[in-house]
């Protein structure tokens, strides 16, 4: 895993981490357009997490700090990198930032269906919380 770099996002890459996630991500969010995730980077520069391996985009994560609660989404890894370290990177890297930032605990959005994900989300130490559900509204298209 040398050659594994682990980087914030730039303006310059939302493009292509739009399509990796057409590829790597399982479903999709409102918010994956460029827009969303200019607001993303604009408003949080180091939220956005990239792990590159040999100058490809290899995997993502979104670690957003509220001041509150560490909040995680979009852990995705290319299924070309996958079980190679890769998603325990970024998550490490993402709860490091979580600390320095002073978040005492993380929380994911993890689909229910994603059944390849909780394996890896179980390895890292998450568990579902049965007592919560998420109640969602659609503020805008």
């Amino acid at each position: 895993m040398d050659d594994l770099r682990i980087r914030a996002a730039e303006p310059g890459d939302l493009d292509a981490v739009l399509a990796f996630w057409k590829v790597a991500a399982e479903g999709t969010s409102i918010s994956d357009d460029r827009a969303g995730v200019e607001r993303l980077v604009g408003r949080d520069p180091e939220a956005l997490i990239l792990a590159e391996r040999g100058g490809e985009l290899a995997g993502t994560v979104i670690a957003g700090f509220d001041g509150w609660r560490c909040h995680l989404y979009r852990l995705a890894v290319h299924p070309g990198h996958r079980r190679r370290g890769v998603g325990s990177a970024l998550l490490a890297a993402a709860e490091e930032r979580f600390v320095r930032l002073g978040g005492r605990r993380g929380d994911a959005m993890v689909l229910d269906r994603n059944a390849l994900a909780h394996p890896a989300w179980r390895a890292a130490g998450y568990a579902p919380q049965p007592q919560w559900s998420r109640w969602v509204k659609r503020l805008a298209d």
